[in-house]
């Protein structure tokens, strides 16, 4: 497909297709031999359509490296996609993207295509903490999330004053007009920072983002460290006690998950430079000068003396905190205004500590709190910047034309940069327009599960009182009067004519729900006939045939049977009715068309399957208990033993012994164990068969006797 052929909204995360594509994808499938019949959007075409759609999407709103990467999985022996967490950066195995979009992208990528999850459950996070008593948390950055908790949660949100005053400066952002000229001044800033060996937190808004400032600064002379290398931070350290910069980075993202650890643990190392996807729930401090109980574990031997360990542990302690040193002195003095005449120039003197380095906004104010937050902890000093251009995404999308008018009324030039606190507005705005969208989506995503959330409460209720429940003969019985009244209401109108009578019907239906062929034709021509006898009639033969199968199948057994059907047919109607509602869901917008609330019209649709799923609850469980046959299965007969050879031949009493029958001596039939043949004693040969077949004793374990 060409460009001009679909439709991207970015701020709606949407594709479409335009009348054009739709001609040529309609004209691919057919040459495919998909498309077969009519056109794309016919009723019979529905699979494909979706297909379709999942397909675009999957090309055009999902990044490689920014939603998902690839990766060879040594388990299964193959490439596979993995969903990127976008406000972690971690990856997610084990979850998959539902409805065919996770086969879409591994259709795109060229990887195998896993077969698709089976939903067996689902719930909101909302709601599935709702189900908690008392709600509680703390976090660093909820404050800009405080009216969700409060209309969602019913929770207050209250600000917790620092333990030490928080002496981090954070500047105001810095705007540029073009992607190429913001990297260039964020690489030149890393540059500055690390030859006064300030470390440098950079973080980025994905792995593509996070990769290609790695790969600019390796063409900026810098080197990567790799902590496959048993030595990789030693030039790191030796940098720091030269006090030259090494020009060495670490990058932190998804693809280095497992050296997350060591990654963070040292990037407070004078010098140290960390390129970081989304610093969310990283857990490790960061703290000045480097870790001391990771330097420890790392490099004191356990095989050392008690002496030895205790030097070696003193000197990385002592060396810790002469980095410390070095950080804290690692500020700068930027001149503000130059000298102008006898008028002396304006600095500004930045304190050392960790430098943040932004270089983008993200959609939600908590992920750029959180990054900056990981500089100036417990009252260190730091310093804290993003740098942004009118090509990210959060500025194309959400608020690049009011931005570029104010960027030329404050005369931008191009290479230039502005920071300016109206910019600082401007960009908060557009974030709380976004955050303004996302919550409104998740507030509709509620109101939606909550209809389900009543459903799911009541089938789950449901389920646990059949699992407590010892004898379930009550609700088998209810269940299938009532599946049997059910066929009579629908086969014979109330109050008619047995000419309006579907009889037909009804004894199929009987067939199939009751595993019985009954005369219903027969009775229907009967003088005088009613609705009410046929319904009496077809309760009494299924509480009877019921009651044959009972004494049949023994009542222990098929109270076993009963409560493994009903389960069982629960669970998998509820899968069904979770993929119908969800796909319910997905149209039900288009009622709004009508003028019609697409929120009530889901409750009225939903309320409406919720009575079938009750009703093929109780049709399925009779149907299936009105055909499930026990059989028991006889014991095996023992293998045939062969005469003994040998020089005199085995004796048969020992042939007998060895082969595990009984000794001559007679036993009392109540002290003979069926399982253990040396307990029968001598069994005669016209005798049953102590084992309990229902053979005689010479067609059974006697046959070689």
């Amino acid at each position: 497909l060409k460009a001009s052929d679909y439709e991207v909204d970015l701020k709606q995360r949407q594709v479409s297709l335009t009348e054009d594509g739709t001609e040529n994808i309609e004209q691919l499938l057919m040459g495919a031999a998909i498309l077969k019949l009519g056109t794309l959007y016919e009723a019979h075409n529905a699979t494909i359509v979706h297909h379709v759609n999942q397909a675009l999407r999957a090309h055009t709103l999902f990044t490689k490296d920014k939603d998902y990467i690839v990766r060879f999985n040594p388990e299964l022996r193959q490439q596979e996609v993995v969903i990127i967490d976008e406000y972690t950066g971690r990856m997610m195995p084990g979850r998959r993207y539902s409805d065919g979009l996770h086969q879409a992208l591994e259709a795109k990528e060229r990887a195998t295509i896993q077969p698709e999850n089976v939903t067996l459950a689902s719930i909101t996070f909302q709601n599935y903490f709702r189900l908690y008593d008392k709600l509680a948390g703390m976090t660093g950055t909820a404050e800009t999330e405080a009216e969700e908790f409060q209309s969602i949660y019913n929770l207050e949100v209250i600000e917790v004053p620092t333990n030490v005053p928080v002496s981090r400066v954070d500047d105001d952002d810095e705007v540029y007009r073009s992607e190429n000229e913001k990297i260039e001044a964020i690489i030149k800033e890393i540059s500055k920072a690390s030859d006064r060996m300030q470390p440098v937190l950079v973080g980025t808004a994905s792995i593509e983002k996070s990769e290609l400032f790695a790969e600019r600064l390796l063409q900026a002379g810098f080197r990567q460290i790799d902590f496959a290398a048993p030595d990789a931070l030693d030039l790191l350290y030796a940098s720091a006690r030269s006090g030259k910069s090494a020009r060495v980075f670490a990058v932190l993202n998804a693809r280095f998950h497992e050296q997350e650890a060591l990654v963070v643990a040292e990037a407070g190392v004078p010098g140290a430079i960390t390129i970081a996807t989304n610093m969310a729930g990283r857990g490790t401090d960061i703290k000045l000068g480097g870790n001391v109980d990771m330097r420890l574990r790392a490099e004191v031997s356990p095989d050392l003396d008690d002496v030895a360990r205790a030097a070696r542990s003193a000197e990385i302690r002592a060396e810790v905190e002469r980095f410390r040193d070095i950080v804290l002195n690692a500020g700068e003095t930027v001149e503000v205004t130059p000298a102008k005449g006898r008028k002396p120039a304006v600095t500004k003197t930045y304190p050392g500590g960790l430098y943040i380095v932004g270089t983008e906004r993200h959609e939600s104010r908590r992920i750029d709190n959180q990054l900056r937050g990981r500089g100036g902890r417990q009252g260190d000093p730091g310093r804290s910047r993003f740098f942004l251009s009118l090509e990210d995404d959060l500025m194309r999308i959400f608020g690049s034309e009011r931005m570029e008018s104010m960027l030329t009324k404050l005369g931008l030039q191009e290479g230039e940069a502005i920071a300016h606190p109206w910019v600082n507005k401007a960009i908060e705005t557009a974030q709380k327009k976004v955050e303004a969208r996302n919550f409104d989506q998740r507030k509709n995503v509620l109101k939606y599960d909550d209809v389900m959330n009543d459903q799911r409460k009541a089938v789950f209720n449901q389920r646990r009182e059949y699992m407590a429940s010892e004898e379930m003969d009550a609700t088998i019985t209810d269940m299938r009067h009532s599946s049997t009244e059910a066929l009579v209401e629908r086969h014979i109108p109330p109050d008619s004519y047995p000419d309006a009578w579907d009889i037909t019907g009804l004894r199929s239906d009987v067939l199939e729900h009751l595993n019985a062929d009954l005369p219903v034709d027969d009775w229907a021509r009967e003088e005088g006939i009613a609705d009410e006898e046929i319904r009496e009639r077809l309760i009494k033969h299924g509480d009877e045939a019921y009651a044959l199968r009972i004494e049949r199948n023994t009542p222990d057994i098929q109270r076993y049977i009963e409560k493994q059907v009903v389960l069982q047919t629960l669970d998998q109607l509820w899968r069904e009715h979770i993929v119908t509602l969800d796909h319910l869901r997905n149209v039900i917008g288009w009622r709004g068309l009508a003028q019609r609330d697409p929120l009530n019209e889901y409750k009225s649709e939903a309320f409406q399957l919720f009575g079938e799923l009750t009703t093929r609850l109780r049709q399925t469980v009779t149907g299936n208990l009105m055909r499930v046959e026990v059989v028991f299965e006889q014991p095996q007969a023992a293998p045939p033993v062969e005469y003994a050879g040998g020089e005199f031949g085995q004796p048969m009493a020992e042939l007998a012994s060895s082969a595990g029958y009984a000794s001559e001596a007679i036993v009392p039939a109540d002290q003979r164990d069926a399982q253990d043949p040396m307990t029968w004693g001598k069994v005669g040969r016209n005798e049953p068969c102590p084992c309990g077949s229902g053979k005689k004793y010479k067609h059974c374990h006697g046959v070689n006797g």
